[in-house]
């Protein structure tokens, strides 16, 4: 990796306050995040994976340690935080139920208009984001979100935060309360910003859907970084997966019992997709 676009360098965070733990909610995390990889921070609740993404445009403040973009402490007095904060779009669990406009348009229009651009970069982001979503600007522009299905509210949300073009967007459960469809969808989604350059985190309890989207794993337990790799690796880390609280994704696990009975290899194959991949490659070797 190039300079990362975050850094964090051996933060500690302790919640302050009645009812607060003792124990802290980060414990010397160090992680670089940035390129046009994807990301996922997995780990059983309360493992502080929404704390730590806290930090990474202000938040939160550390008790300990440094949270750095692109080399400079956000921190430091002479640091101006819009900057971090344009540059990551933060999309929390539920984001629809942060649509307020009367129209799809005004609604993913509001943080450009508030950037003060252009009214045709304005109109240009609004079209853009919306594709990237798959949501139609000649169906969708003029009809209220509030009238829109679940998954479509979603979308719209997260097209909002696209619009401000993020060099890095962060996800908080972005699967939580969709159907397999939407999930479906969802992956999409995720594979296309990937493959126009965007960075993308996610937080996320869904195995199956680390193994469709991330290219690398972090997981966290007790506030504490116990692994920060690829996927492969993690799953075939038996130990790590008990410890962490984490499941296999059901295609990876059903795929080791078949593994003996199977004329092709297949330890490395993650998702459906990978899977066809491999299937056609083994019928090519066939014929040939």
């Amino acid at each position: 990796m190039s300079e990362p676009l975050i850094e964090l360098q051996h933060v500690f965070f302790r919640y302050e306050g009645v009812g607060a733990s003792p124990q802290p909610a980060l414990s010397d995390i160090s992680l670089q995040l940035g390129g046009i990889e994807c990301t996922a921070i997995v780990g059983p609740s309360g493992s502080g994976k929404t704390t730590l993404i806290q930090h990474f445009t202000g938040l939160l403040r550390p008790t300990a340690g440094q949270v750095f973009f692109r080399g400079q402490d956000i921190w430091n007095r002479h640091f101006k935080q819009q900057m971090v904060r344009r540059a990551i779009g933060l999309v929390f669990q539920f984001p629809e139920a942060q649509l307020f406009e009367e129209t799809v348009e005004k609604d993913i229009a509001f943080g450009p208009k508030n950037a003060m651009l252009p009214v045709e970069e304005i109109r240009q982001r609004v079209q853009a984001a919306m594709n990237a979503v798959d949501l139609a600007p000649e169906l969708f522009l003029e009809r209220s979100p509030f009238r829109l299905s679940e998954g479509e509210k979603r979308r719209v949300a997260i097209a909002g935060v696209l619009a401000m073009q993020p060099k890095l967007l962060v996800f908080d459960e972005p699967t939580a309360g969709l159907d397999p469809r939407g999930v479906r969808r969802f992956v999409s989604i995720i594979r296309r910003l990937q493959a126009e350059g965007q960075g993308v985190v996610v937080i996320t309890h869904n195995m199956d859907f680390v193994a469709e989207v991330a290219d690398r794993v972090v997981v966290m337990n007790k506030g504490a970084i116990l692994f920060d790799g690829m996927p492969q690796e993690l799953f075939n880390n038996t130990a790590l997966i008990n410890q962490a609280d984490l499941e296999r994704p059901a295609l990876y696990a059903a795929l080791a019992e078949m593994a003996p009975k199977l004329p092709f290899e297949v330890s490395d194959v993650l998702n459906i997709q990978q899977l066809e991949e491999r299937f056609k490659m083994y019928l090519r070797n066939c014929v040939n």
